[in-house]
């Protein structure tokens, strides 16, 4: 019961923080550029909470799976009845130094509508990397790159090239920016041996074929055995801050293949998590402690900022194409070649998410 009821308390904090973010980078920046915004809502659905201040009407909805910023004419079409507010006065209290102007979001320039639909994906870029230097302050010494020592006699990997003190590089081509990456790329060679570029004494040395020994798993699999020790680093505000960064970059590659996986079908639909799917895996951080949530959370929201950056129709990264397009030709894409693209792209996400969802719900069946 205590598990179901902070689940449901991580689920809600989580999600309602992410759409949040995301929404308030399309709000601020529709301000600072003077656009009018009608509604500022999180949720979908009937409203659970209202209210109208300055011309915005700000709302609670029942259904907590996104939110969105109205804009005049951000469709295309001025929407009836639309009233934006009068100009705010020189010298009047103001958020931003640019306040609302009553421009609708289509009389705004091409780089301004650029800006505005790209600073969703920027802050839940932003809140992804406090959520790291939160996580990293909690957490005890920072896990370094830097061979420290050995394990056990005759560790394979030393006698095949890796030495103490090498700071790792790269494991099978790939840049390891944490200590994550390295075990990452390890468990995938083959033969157990792997190509590594490392750091010693200044100098970057490729080792074209580090080996490991192996070990049988209680499934009879066969897995490679981690042979070394890597050194801890010291929580100073310097270090939290580079490898926050560090770790941002290693969950945006990860996300990226994810994706590069799905395009390809390497990765099928039933190997994918819709709400159902998640809600699960915050239920089984909960289980392991904040700290697993906090990083299931820096997960979510650079999903989400990557995601909506994706050249599909219906996400912001279709959108900033046709505005890019427009701010470099000075010829808008037709609107009604837009809507249809967009509509098009949003029913089929609209499908996927029917059936991500119906293969999650399958899995607890």
């Amino acid at each position: 019961m205590l598990t179901a009821l902070l689940t449901v308390i991580a689920t809600v904090l989580v999600f309602g923080t992410v759409v949040l973010v995301h929404e308030l980078g399309h709000f601020l920046a529709a301000r600072r550029c003077g656009i009018h915004v009608q509604e500022f809502s999180i949720g979908f659905g009937p409203a659970v909470w209202s209210r109208v201040k300055n011309g915005t009407r700000y709302s609670v909805r029942l259904l907590p799976l996104g939110g969105y910023n109205a804009m005049p004419g951000e469709n295309g079409d001025e929407e009836e009845g639309a009233q934006p507010p009068p100009c705010a006065r020189a010298g009047s209290a103001a958020p931003l130094p640019a306040v609302i102007s009553g421009k609708n979001f289509d009389e705004a320039g091409p780089w301004q509508r650029f800006f505005v639909i790209l600073s969703g994906a920027a802050m839940n870029f932003v809140l992804g990397y406090l959520v790291l230097v939160m996580l990293l302050c909690l957490r005890g010494p920072i896990t370094s790159c830097v061979i420290y020592d050995f394990i056990g006699e005759n560790p394979s990997s030393a006698a095949s090239g890796l030495q103490a003190g090498d700071e790792v590089l790269a494991v099978n081509g790939h840049i390891c920016f944490v200590a994550e990456d390295i075990v990452y790329e390890l468990q995938r060679v083959q033969n157990h041996t792997a190509p590594m570029t490392v750091l010693r004494g200044g100098e970057i040395v490729h080792l074209p074929a580090v080996r490991f020994d192996s070990a049988t798993a209680e499934n009879g699999a066969d897995t490679l055995v981690l042979d070394f020790q890597v050194y801890g680093i010291a929580r100073t505000p310097h270090a939290v801050a580079g490898w926050a960064a560090r770790y941002f970059a290693y969950y945006a590659r990860a996300i990226l293949r994810g994706f590069a996986d799905m395009f390809t079908g390497r990765v099928g639909i039933n190997q994918l998590s819709g709400p159902v799917g998640v809600v699960s895996t915050i239920s089984q951080a909960v289980q392991y402690g904040w700290q697993d949530v906090l990083s299931l959370a820096a997960l979510i929201t650079i999903n989400l900022g990557i995601f909506n950056l994706l050249p599909i129709p219906g996400l912001d990264g279709c959108k900033l194409l046709f505005l890019a397009f427009e701010g470099l030709t000075r010829r808008a894409v037709p609107a009604r070649i837009q809507a249809m693209v967009n509509a098009a792209g949003i029913v089929a996400l609209l499908m996927l998410m029917v059936a991500v969802t119906f293969s999650d719900i399958t899995k607890f069946l």
